[in-house]
């Protein structure tokens, strides 16, 4: 099988012997692969906008949805930027990671300060019944593709459509593209000290198997490699629509993230019934019950 050639970045070889030895260890040894994690990938500001913009665009601008259940939520970062929208603002967070759990809840969910509360973190299977339904449900950072079977993907769907309130969404997001199947390394910077690697070991045209990694380089020249590694199937958006259609919604809707003239992400999402054709896109799905 052939795989990609791996890209490095340029380091100042005099920089990194000065860093070194006024750290005393490498950048690698004192990163903290949460941190990185939630400065390179995650983006709630933007992820809380759209799930809110999204439930009123169905269900009316004058109201607001209230309680949040977010799956596979890690250190719920997601989960606590919700919460920080107003004291009746609530979630619950669900993911099978004792570490990520803690480490969200000493680092994150403290930013409520007294009304940590507001957010219950449960160390469960994302298919466990709550007794909390949810105005909002969903699964961010593409996690939810771990569940490689149909069958299992479609008794998480039903899962997911029984667990909503009456005004309800369940929102899962995607990527795809021509580059989505490639074995391949995409690098980019994260601050002057930092560079962020997502890496597509492998894929499977027959099944859509797919593993990926996420590899971080530092300045001087230390690296975290595998500091985060996914076993996913890559489905397609007429996969999942047929998937979710069979689980009992009765509608389902994609959202494509925009270009500018440079042909970089814009981060606005909008409907679209087509999509585009191209190297990378990224998608939200909105399926009402």
């Amino acid at each position: 099988m052939q795989t990609a050639k791996k890209k490095t970045s340029k380091v100042d070889p005099r920089r990194a012997r000065r860093l070194r030895r006024r750290n005393g260890a490498t950048m690698a040894e004192l990163a903290d692969r949460y941190e990185l994690y939630q400065m390179s990938v995650q983006d709630p500001e933007q992820d809380v906008r759209f799930l809110v913009q999204a439930w009123q665009e169905i269900y009316g601008e004058d109201d607001e949805p209230h309680h949040l259940r977010e799956d596979f939520c890690g250190t719920a970062l997601l989960a606590t930027h919700w919460a920080l929208r107003g004291p009746d603002c609530t979630a619950d967070g669900v993911d099978l990671d004792p570490d990520c759990l803690d480490w969200g809840t000493r680092h994150n969910l403290s930013q409520l300060g007294d009304d940590q509360q507001q957010i219950q973190l449960h160390q469960e299977d994302i298919r466990v019944e709550l007794p909390r339904k949810a105005d909002v449900r969903c699964a961010q950072n593409f996690s939810w593709q771990i569940l490689q079977d149909r069958s299992e993907l479609l008794d998480y769907f039903r899962s997911a459509r029984e667990s909503l309130s009456e005004r309800g969404i369940f929102v899962l997001d995607m990527f795809g593209g021509s580059e989505a199947v490639e074995e391949m390394q995409e690098e980019r910077e994260v601050s002057d000290d930092i560079t962020y690697i997502w890496d597509q070991v492998c894929f499977h045209p027959v099944t859509g198997h797919t593993d990926c990694a996420i590899h971080f380089q530092f300045a001087d020249g230390s690296e975290i490699e595998n500091a985060f590694t996914y076993t996913w199937r890559l489905y397609t958006p007429p996969e999942v629509r047929d998937i979710l259609q069979e689980a009992g919604f009765s509608e389902v809707r994609f959202y494509f993230e925009t270009f500018d003239d440079d042909g970089d992400g814009t981060g606005i999402f909008e409907p679209t019934e087509t999509g585009e054709a191209c190297e990378g896109w990224l998608a939200y799905v909105v399926a009402i019950p």
